[in-house]
């Protein structure tokens, strides 16, 4: 069975297939929700950051929810991951994010946690600030390696792209030819030292495990950049979300997004077939099902769309939402089996 998971502003969507629709609930009603990921271990589990209210989690696919038992230091957990390698007793490694920027590493589901000082000492750090709040900044990201177990990337917002190799005890500081603006990063299994991002500033990539940097632009007529996905089945067909920059990314009035495509290492294309017009689209948050080889899901606003053809052409999913769901932007997505 496949679920469909959208974090927003208000609440937390679930979309569950009854009689061939698609039928959504609210959960965390009220809550601010940032960010999503699943236990790559057990589907049934997920975690739901908010801006303001900690970390929550479901062992039940999302029927119930309870807030993780172990306290972090700041209410406003901005990104979360969950490593597909490292298990502990049977419980996929958590890696939670916060604001402002800082790190933790919990091996019991979220009873206790651990921080990982080591990103507080890197060089660059006096320099990283959001700038809708300079005075402050986020972990944006957190991409545990998806063939290296104790390689991990934190993706800083706004400060750049950290590195460890020793499960998070020591960090690297950002490299050159890597983004600072960092959204969304991505390792894929089946390409070993390959990572992708998506950045304010463009798209990067690194074919050494993150130990060196490059761009990849060609054909972007837009390069704030925001949601990024990787084919499951075929880690040369990428996505991103492209705009003219953050206002039309995340702005309603002004909004502009169009989503590019791009296949063995050639230049991107834009997408169009099935798409709404790009004027009036605010950026798009891209997801994939590791169980769905070729399938890529895209949410903007309250709108969902489905490409069964590797990103070239989309439908749109018809959708029931309840009357009270209000939606200004999709922070996360996740769609998963179980």
């Amino acid at each position: 069975m496949t679920r469909i998971y959208l974090a927003f502003a208000g609440a937390l969507g679930i979309l569950r297939q009854r009689n061939g629709h698609w039928m959504a609930e609210l959960f965390l009603v009220d809550q601010d929700c940032q960010c999503l990921a699943v236990d790559p271990h057990h589907p049934q589990r997920l975690y739901c950051g908010t801006s303001g209210n900690g970390l929550w989690r479901t062992t039940d696919a999302g029927d119930t929810w309870q807030q993780v038992a172990g306290e972090l230091p700041y209410t406003a957990v901005m990104s979360v991951a969950v490593s597909p390698l490292e298990e502990v007793d049977g419980t996929g490694v958590i890696w939670a994010g916060t604001e402002p920027s800082a790190l933790f590493r919990s091996e019991d589901g979220g009873r206790t946690w651990q921080e990982q000082h080591g990103l507080q000492a890197l060089p660059s750090k006096p320099t990283w600030s959001f700038p809708p709040r300079p005075w402050t900044h986020h972990v944006r990201w957190i991409e545990p390696d998806a063939n290296v177990v104790d390689r991990i990337f934190v993706g800083i917002e706004l400060g750049g792209v950290m590195r460890s190799l020793d499960g998070g005890q020591s960090w690297e500081d950002r490299k050159p030819g890597s983004q600072h603006d960092c959204h969304t990063l991505r390792t894929h299994k089946l390409a070993s030292g390959i990572i992708y991002e998506a950045a304010g500033g463009g798209f990067a990539e690194s074919h050494d495990g993150g130990a060196t940097w490059r761009g990849h632009d060609g054909g972007l007529d837009h390069h704030y950049l925001w949601g990024l996905a990787v084919d499951p089945g075929d880690p040369s067909t990428l996505l991103v979300s492209g705009s003219p920059g953050p206002y039309a990314a995340h702005n309603n009035q002004s909004a502009e997004a169009t989503l590019y495509r791009r296949t063995n290492n050639g230049p991107w294309q834009p997408v169009y077939e099935g798409l709404p017009n790009p004027k009036g689209t605010r950026a798009y948050v891209l997801a994939t099902n590791p169980a769905e080889p070729g399938v890529f899901y895209a949410a903007t606003r309250r709108d969902l769309y489905r490409s069964s053809d590797a990103g070239e052409s989309w439908e749109k999913i018809p959708i029931a939402w309840p009357n009270q769901a209000y939606f200004n932007t999709v922070n996360a997505l996740v769609v998963t089996d179980f």
